[in-house]
């Protein structure tokens, strides 16, 4: 192949939790996985198990680029004697890039993007939104460690809170607004101009909790940790406005910051709510918190005001940049009941959204490979918008690899039909769906799903006790494209095929589908045609065919606190381990069954 025609082929990875590979061709993503799917350990970092999966489809790589939120040579450790660091050392190991002659600890196809957090979310939502040119809010934890100078002998550590881009091709993404959250410092809330890293900016420098780590000191306060701030948005709707909760944010500047009366920020790490007055724990209950009102309602105010907080920046966003596209992530772009909430409070502003369904620090990973291409070739081919979330590694058994593992979990295995899997889920029957490459990000979109009938009004209850997860935790439902706008009101989207929304039934519609109705009458959906994923349409067909509704109960395939399953071994695992007797195999026509007594 001559060096014109030469492919091109980049991996980024992306090395604090949520660890993971991206790996482009041309670019065109050819995988994107996180480390948890293969290490089994929920939200696992250092994806070195992930890097593995790169020689599966080359033996060189052109670039290796890194994400995270610290330098790679500072944080990432070294490899003993050559003193180079975890990741170039892995990928010079495995012959990925160049073994000799080079500066190990300076490697010339290794660029270190750590700098870089916010803009890699904002580049992944991006060059994924299908918009010629946009302006990201990326709204997350605690990104880049930015070095602050508050005045000449003070000097402060400051982490990305929040921040504004304005995103054009082929690798423009110039920072328009920064909040940046102190660790340690003097404290300036005003709006000013600032500079880091060779750009200027308005920022607001401050010793506040920003938006995310509100959202994680409540979630701890209701029992969790922080990272799992997910089950903080399914307990809100039990709460309701409680006037003894003082508002959790306060005018400063442009934007609003964390009320200190109320949050006490600890950055990077979370944050701690912060009066004791308002602490109801009763003997009997202190070992269920999400069982005290104050908890439901603490959690019913941090998800109705963060989102607030986010309508704002959205305007804000546009008014600084000009444009009326916006893409959204970070950390707070997987809430899904924000989601939808903009799109009712922007309606009559002419602005269009939207939300990067690898929102989470994963999708920093597909950020760094993506502008790395984009830079280094100048590229400015729009591939459109990316509703494609099958990014894993693609599996293929043959007969007798699915017999042994079978024999060895204790297993039998027989033919079946997607009839048979309706037959099954509406006797009651919980199913599990295995096929393809998984999901991208944390939604399963039945790839790595677990199924089951939407009708059956003890439904959540079941599956939330076989999966092992709270009972006030709610699931989503997978419908037929064509269906959905009876059922559902989407605000004006065509579709919702990344389950990114939670979205309001249609009147009428609760009775009939109770088991996936969360308590406020909304629905986390996926819309599904035959060319997105054309056997899970088919079932949901049949289920249609059968009983009338054209939409099925869907949970992501895993236990509660464990990762999604990756591997047919780890489906059989799963239901060895569970009270979920079945797995169906649609490429091979065949059901797993594993009857524990």
């Amino acid at each position: 192949m001559s060096e014109e025609n030469k492919d091109i082929w980049i991996a980024g990875i992306t090395r604090g939790h949520n660890g993971g590979v991206c790996l482009l061709k041309n670019g065109e993503v050819i995988f994107a996985t996180e480390e948890e799917r293969y290490s089994r350990q929920k939200y696992d970092g250092g994806p070195l198990a992930a890097m593995l999966k790169i020689k599966e489809y080359t033996n060189k790589l052109d670039h290796l680029v890194v994400a995270h939120t610290q330098s790679l040579k500072d944080t990432a450790g070294m490899i003993d004697f050559t003193g180079d660091d975890m990741y170039t050392g892995m990928a010079r190991k495995l012959g990925l890039i160049e073994r000799k002659n080079v500066d190990l600890r300076n490697h010339p196809q290794v660029m270190d993007l750590s700098h870089m957090h916010h803009r890699l979310h904002a580049a992944c939502a991006f060059y994924r939104s299908g918009f010629e040119d946009a302006v990201a809010v990326i709204v997350d934890g605690a990104g880049t460690f930015i070095p602050m100078q508050i005045n000449e002998n003070e000097h402060a550590y400051g982490f990305e809170v929040e921040s504004l881009f304005d995103c054009s091709y082929p690798a423009k993404f110039r920072t328009i607004f920064k909040s940046i959250g102190l660790k340690n410092g003097g404290v300036r809330t005003q709006i000013e101009t600032v500079e880091t890293m060779g750009e200027e900016y308005e920022s607001v420098i401050h010793d506040r909790a920003g938006i995310v780590k509100v959202y994680e000191a409540v979630t701890e306060y209701c029992g969790f940790p922080a990272i799992e701030a997910g089950k903080t948005m399914g307990l809100f709707p039990y709460g309701e406005p409680n006037e003894n909760i003082p508002p959790l944010f306060e005018k400063g500047g442009r934007v609003r910051l964390s009320n200190r009366n109320v949050i006490l920020p600890t950055y990077p790490n979370s944050a701690l709510v912060n009066f004791q007055q308002y602490d109801e724990l009763k003997d009997g209950l202190a070992s269920d918190l999400t069982k005290l009102q104050n908890r439901r309602d603490l959690a019913y105010a941090v998800q109705t005001q963060t989102q607030e907080q986010v309508v704002e920046y959205i305007r804000q966003a546009v008014a600084m940049s000009g444009k009326k596209n916006v893409v959204i992530s970070g950390g707070y772009g997987l809430n899904c009941v924000a989601n939808y909430h903009y799109l009712d409070a922007l309606k009559d502003e002419d602005i269009n959204i939207y939300v990067e369904p690898i929102s989470n620090d994963a999708g920093t990973a597909i950020g760094a490979a993506l502008i790395a291409h984009y830079h280094l070739t100048e590229d400015t081919t729009n591939r459109g918008v990316d509703h494609n979330l099958y990014l894993g590694i693609p599996y293929t058994y043959t007969n007798d690899e699915i017999e042994t593992l079978a024999e060895q979990y204790g297993a039998t295995i027989t033919d079946a039909t997607n009839q048979d899997v309706v037959d099954l889920i509406t006797s009651k029957n919980i199913v599990s769906i295995f096929q393809g490459g998984s999901e991208a990000g944390p939604r399963a979109l039945g790839n790595r799903s677990i199924l089951y009938d939407p009708t059956d009004p003890d439904g959540k209850d079941f599956v939330n006790t076989v999966k092992r997860r709270e009972y006030f935790r709610p699931f989503a439902g997978s419908i037929l494209e064509e269906d959905v706008h009876e059922w559902f009101d989407l605000r004006g989207m065509e579709s919702s095929p990344t389950m990114m929304y939670a979205v309001n039934c249609q009147p009428g519609i609760e009775e009939k589908i109770p088991a996936i109705i969360h308590v406020d009458g909304t629905c986390r959906i996926q819309t599904v045609n035959k060319e997105q994923n054309e056997n899970y349409y088919n079932l949901i067909k049949t289920f249609k065919e059968k009983t009338g509704c054209p939409i099925i109960f869907n949970t992501s395939f895993n236990l509660g606190g464990e990762p999604l399953v990756e591997t047919l071994e780890d489906a059989f695992w799963t239901l060895q381990e569970s009270d979920i007797e079945y797995c169906y195999l649609p490429e091979y026509g065949k059901m797993l069954s594993i009857k524990n007594t």
